[in-house]
């Protein structure tokens, strides 16, 4: 009898106002914030931890992968945890990993204890962000490229204001006492958020949209069977190489200024000097951040694939002119802010197709199967920097960069757009 009373009763919850929805978001995208510089901040590390122990770039750089792997492929888990039981529970949890995280970096002696310093971080990151990003989509099924790109532009812009700091703080007293504050401090702070994070009830948020650009399905995928459909497959393949070259200019954003020699040279832009690789590291987080709800917001119009189409072939172009030109340090600067601006995107985008194409009650944990593709992408940052050591240069890994960029705006347009019709239309039929 009481199964019967909760089920009639869950579609009756008021709806909420959108000053609710949008503080919702907010907590949301302040522990975004905190998670950032487990991922954008470990290249500042880099150059000191070869410095100190005389390891070579691609070892230290698999604790990198390791942390991307982490935080990706674990999400589907902790999103089924978000889909059951409320997010608070995985937001606290990953703040408390997060700061063990860097702990440990901040003690460790041997790659093995960066490699397990930063496969706990990724863990903890890796629950706040499936948590906060599916809590988004579902919040705003009106708004849900929007959404979800304010969201990710927490992650993606978030490390913008500790570039300076955190470079300052390792200059000054040293990298494992910067892995120690920032670790600790960030972690306290997620876990202080967690507890004002909620999902929304039945009948809290609006219906879903339906109309010539934005096709939304009204049926709900388990994620079994979201596994089971080739259209995900696609979208997989898609999101793996768009995410490859952005991650591997992530992590190595300072070793290629240091090949280039351009990291130190000043540069002024817009009355303001600063060194090429600190100036460009600042832009490119907030650039990284902005296009985020920008392109979000842009797919809201016009179609998600279509938005696709625009920003994978300004990313392929991007990389392109950045390894013409960027042996300028002025240039250097413009066109990695360029590159970070036409990749972040693919952090609203995906997720929001995902959700549009299989639903919003297990949104959390289908598009943390998605986003398990930036694990895999992941997977080539070491072999970009195997390519660059055997050549000595970096010109394989732009050109096969920009060439994938290229291949995945046409496919977008061409594959996705037209099958992604077809297979909404039939499963809203069975709804």
């Amino acid at each position: 009898m009481s199964d019967m009373v909760q089920a009639t009763a869950a579609p009756a919850a008021a709806r909420v106002s959108d000053t609710y929805r949008w503080t919702q978001l907010a907590i949301g995208v302040a522990a975004m914030v905190m998670i950032a510089n487990y991922q954008y901040g470990w290249t500042f590390f880099v150059p000191d931890i070869q410095k100190k122990f005389g390891w070579d770039r691609a070892s230290i750089q698999w604790a990198f992968t390791l942390f991307v792997l982490f935080e990706t492929w674990l999400v589907p888990v902790e999103g089924w945890f978000v889909d059951k039981y409320g997010p608070r529970l995985v937001v606290l949890i990953g703040g408390i990993l997060c700061a063990i995280g860097w702990a440990i970096n901040a003690q460790a002696t041997s790659l093995n204890g960066y490699y397990l310093g930063m496969i706990i971080a990724g863990i903890g990151a890796g629950g706040v962000y499936g948590t906060c990003v599916g809590n988004a989509l579902k919040w705003f099924p009106d708004k849900r490229g929007l959404a979800a790109g304010i969201t990710a532009a927490g992650f993606g812009a978030g490390s913008a204001l500790t570039v300076a700091p955190i470079q300052a703080m390792i200059k000054d007293s040293g990298f494992q006492t910067t892995f120690l504050y920032f670790g600790l401090g960030q972690g306290i702070i997620i876990v202080l958020l967690a507890f004002f994070l909620l999902a929304p009830k039945a009948g809290q948020v609006p219906a879903v949209v339906q109309n010539a650009n934005i096709i939304q399905t009204r049926r709900n995928y388990q994620p079994t069977e979201v596994l089971r459909q080739p259209i995900f497959w696609l979208m997989y393949f898609m999101f793996v190489i768009v995410g490859a070259g952005g991650l591997m200019v992530t992590a190595n954003l300072k070793p290629i200024a240091v090949d280039w020699k351009v990291d130190s040279v000043p540069v002024t832009l817009m009355a303001v000097t600063m060194t090429a690789v600190t100036f460009a590291a600042t832009i490119d987080r907030v650039l990284n951040g902005l296009t985020r709800p920008f392109f979000g917001w842009i797919s809201d119009m016009i179609g998600r694939e279509n938005t696709m189409f625009i920003a994978f072939g300004m990313e392929g172009l991007g990389i392109w002119m950045l390894y013409l030109w960027g042996h300028d340090p002025i240039w250097f600067v413009l066109l990695s802010g360029f590159v970070f601006f036409a990749w972040g995107e693919i952090y609203s985008l995906f997720p929001s197709t995902c959700t549009d194409t299989f639903g919003a009650k297990f949104a959390t944990t289908n598009a943390g199967l998605l986003y398990t593709a930036k694990g895999t992408a992941a997977l080539l940052v070491p072999i970009a920097n195997y390519m660059q050591q055997s050549s000595g240069n970096w010109d394989n890994v732009f050109i096969i960069a920009a060439g994938a960029n290229i291949l995945a705006s046409l496919l977008a347009i061409s594959v996705l757009k037209p099958w992604r019709k077809t297979v909404v239309a039939k499963s809203t039929a069975m709804a």
